[in-house]
């Protein structure tokens, strides 16, 4: 063969080797290196350009391999533009950041692009990874060994920690509120005034309640609710026992064993009774039931009078 036949096939071979690859003359995939030269960790740019009909949908199926070939990784893809072309025609840039870590001569096989159901390939190309020169770095060092980490509680918290604590120091707030104020009848948000002592605030109470003539209108229910509310508050505030959430037997219980309480806990039992009665068996009472339990009210509440006060009206008297 002589010299120029063989100049023209050599010719035509690197001619057919950069043309892009066509598919049913509608799509023109090619690809191209910025640099077939690359130094061994160092990144390069693998340019994909496409040209198809604009109404035609494409993919590329491995768009979430993280690798071209065992030895080319892909370290980036940055988003396509898109250009158009006119005639119907678009083009679409679509770059791969591509690096590798072993030295050596790589080929990077025809990538696919899926468009209606066909395939088309782009052209086979190769890389030339070189080696790092170890024997020129100056700055190698032996690597040093772990260094231990010291405890930090900051690191071991999840994140927001103090929006956590935040909301328990509130709820813990709130509850506190509940239990001071708003479980007594007390609203913080109003003017403090002075509240009267237990046996004053349950007399006028009681005083109230029999003026209100609950069960001479047939409303027997809400005359012992009122009655017995009023004894509940009254020995909450005058023995600090909380007989606002008790029940009847446990009020009873504990106060058989206060010393105070003894002679008249008798009273207090009966008037408990017949009020669970009324409520919870929506029995209906006598007249004298209702006026006497009235009065074994008054003389609970007159019997277990703190003794400063009884001595103090004896004086008033004399």
């Amino acid at each position: 063969m002589s010299k120029t036949l063989r100049h023209i096939v050599m010719t035509a071979v690197a001619l057919l080797a950069t043309v892009p690859a066509a598919w049913g003359g509608n799509v023109m995939f090619k690809a191209k290196l910025d640099s077939a030269t690359l130094l061994m960790g160092k990144t390069t740019t693998l340019h994909l350009e496409i040209t198809q009909d604009k109404d035609a949908r494409g993919f590329f199926p491995g768009e979430q391999l993280d690798t071209l070939s065992s030895m080319i990784e892909i370290a980036g893809r940055p988003a396509a533009d898109t250009t158009d072309l006119g005639n119907n025609r678009i083009q679409i840039n679509r770059d791969l950041i591509i690096q590798s870590f072993d030295s050596g001569m790589w080929a990077i096989k025809p990538i696919p692009y899926v468009v209606n159901g066909d395939t088309a390939y782009s052209n086979k190309l190769m890389l030339k990874v070189l080696p790092v020169d170890v024997s020129q770095m100056k700055d190698i060092e032996d690597i040093k060994p772990v260094e231990e980490v010291p405890f930090n509680l900051l690191d071991w918290l999840p994140n927001y920690w103090w929006a956590w604590l935040l909301a328990l120091l509130l709820i813990g707030a709130g509850v506190w509120a509940y239990n001071k104020y708003y479980k007594k009848g007390v609203n913080p948000l109003k003017p403090n005034k002075k509240r009267l002592p237990p046996y004053e605030e349950a007399m006028i109470n009681l005083q109230n309640l029999k003026a209100a003539q609950l069960w001479q209108r047939g409303q027997e229910k809400d005359y012992f609710t009122g009655l017995t509310d009023i004894l509940r508050v009254y020995i909450d505030r005058r023995f600090d026992i909380n007989a606002v959430e008790m029940t009847s037997s446990q009020i009873i219980e504990t106060l058989k064993r206060n010393d105070e309480t003894k002679a008249v806990n008798e009273q207090l039992e009966m008037i408990l009774e017949v009020a669970d009665i009324v409520k919870f068996a929506n029995a209906r009472p006598l007249a004298d039931d209702n006026e006497v339990a009235y009065q074994r009210a008054v003389n609970f509440v007159e019997a277990t009078r703190p003794v400063e006060q009884v001595e103090k009206k004896e004086e008033v008297k004399k």
